[in-house]
C-alpha cells in the first residue's frame, strides 16, 4: 500500500471525528436542551437539589454517589492499561523513527495514530479520575444531615461539583470510545474511515436527547451549557 493512500486514509479517519465533534459542540450551544451532556448535567444538579431538601435520603444519595464512583475508577483503570499497553507496544516504533532520523522522527500514519491514541487515552484517564475526585467530594457533602448548618453551606458546591463530576466521566468515556477508529485504522488504514463513520453514527443516537428535563432545567441549561 503506498504511503499516499495510508495518510489519506488516517486523515479521513481523523477528520471525520473532528468534523462531528465541532458539530456537536456548535449543536451543544446552540440547543442545550437537545442535547445528551448539557441534560444530563442538569439532570445531575436537578438529584443533588432533591435530595437535598428531604431529610433521610443522606444514606440513597451516598449509595447513588458510589456507583457512580465505581463507574468513573473503572473507566479509568481501562484507560490507565491502554495506555500502559499502547505505551509498551509503540515505544520500540518510536525509538526507531528517533534513531532512523538522528533524533528527528520521520512523520508517517503510523506515527500520528499512535500519538493520538496516547493522546486519547491519557486525556481519558486524567477526565476519569478527576471525575473520581469530584464525586468522592459530593459524597462527603451528601453524607452530611441534610438539615445541618453545615450541609446547607456547602450545597452549592456540591451542585458544581456533580456537574463537573458527571462532565468529566462523560468525557473520559468518549475519549475511550474514539479509540476504536483508530485502531481501526493502525490494523489497516481502509478501516479507519469506516470504523470513524460507524462510532460517529452511533453517538448521534446517544449524544441527543428525546425530551428534556423540567423546565426549571431547560431555563438552566440555556445559561449554562457545557
Amino acid at each position: 500500500m503506498s504511503a499516499v493512500l495510508a495518510w489519506l486514509s488516517t486523515l479521513v479517519t481523523i477528520a471525520v471525528l473532528m468534523a462531528y465533534e465541532t458539530v456537536l459542540m456548535v449543536a451543544q450551544r446552540r440547543r442545550p436542551e437537545r442535547m445528551a451532556r448539557s441534560a444530563h448535567a442538569a439532570l445531575r444538579e436537578d438529584w443533588f437539589i432533591a435530595v437535598s431538601q428531604n431529610p433521610g435520603s443522606e444514606i440513597l444519595a451516598v449509595q447513588t454517589l458510589r456507583n457512580s464512583l465505581m463507574s468513573a475508577t473503572m473507566t479509568a483503570s481501562t484507560a490507565m492499561l491502554g495506555l500502559i499497553g499502547t505505551v509498551t507496544l509503540a515505544a520500540p516504533s518510536l525509538h526507531a523513527s528517533l534513531d532512523e532520523a538522528a533524533m528527528l522522527p520521520s512523520l508517517t500514519p503510523k506515527l500520528v495514530l499512535e500519538l493520538l491514541l496516547l493522546a486519547l487515552l491519557f486525556a481519558s484517564l486524567v477526565c476519569s479520575a478527576m471525575a473520581v475526585r469530584y464525586y468522592n467530594h459530593v459524597g462527603f457533602i451528601s453524607g452530611m444531615p441534610v438539615e445541618s448548618a453545615l450541609r446547607k453551606r456547602w450545597n452549592q458546591a456540591g451542585i458544581a461539583y456533580v456537574r463537573r463530576a458527571g462532565l468529566l466521566y462523560s468525557w473520559g468515556l468518549r475519549h475511550l470510545i474514539l479509540v476504536a477508529p483508530i485502531l481501526a485504522c493502525l490494523l489497516h488504514p481502509f478501516a479507519g474511515p469506516v470504523a470513524a463513520t460507524v462510532v460517529v453514527l452511533v453517538l448521534v443516537r446517544f449524544d441527543k436527547v428525546a425530551a428534556s428535563g423540567s423546565p426549571n432545567s431547560t431555563a438552566y441549561l440555556g445559561t449554562r451549557s457545557s
